[in-house]
């Protein structure tokens, strides 16, 4: 029952800023982390950055100092700004949730995905 709805994706010059929204909606009991991974064509899916309920973070080193991932609990949303893009952060964009659906019960979400495309 829980749906990720990402949005902001989009086409940035080399050096430019771009800001993905994702809004998290459904059965949460609670939400224990929220984040972004991506994945290139012809790469694997990897990890760009990851808050947790206590809001711990954690980014890919590729990203640090250029990526943040401001969430806001109340509303059940999670952004990722990107400043500083290279056209190596190209690639599919998908939000991920880690929550409890109900009392004892652990589940992984995802996003269907925004593209980013970043061009020299």
């Amino acid at each position: 029952q829980v749906q990720l709805v990402e949005s902001g994706g989009g086409l940035v010059q080399d050096g430019g800023s771009l800001r993905l929204s994702c809004a998290a909606s459904g059965s949460m009991f609670r939400i224990n982390s929220m984040g972004w991974y991506r994945q290139a064509p012809g790469k694997q899916r990897e990890l760009v950055a990851i808050i947790i309920s206590g809001g711990s973070t954690n980014y890919a080193d590729s990203v640090k100092g250029r990526f943040t991932i401001p969430r806001d609990s109340a509303k059940n949303t999670v952004d990722l700004q990107m400043n500083a893009l290279k056209p190596e952060d190209t690639g599919v964009y998908y939000c991920y949730v880690n929550c409890m659906p109900s009392i004892a019960t652990i589940r992984n979400y995802w996003g269907q995905g925004t593209q980013v495309t970043v061009s020299s």
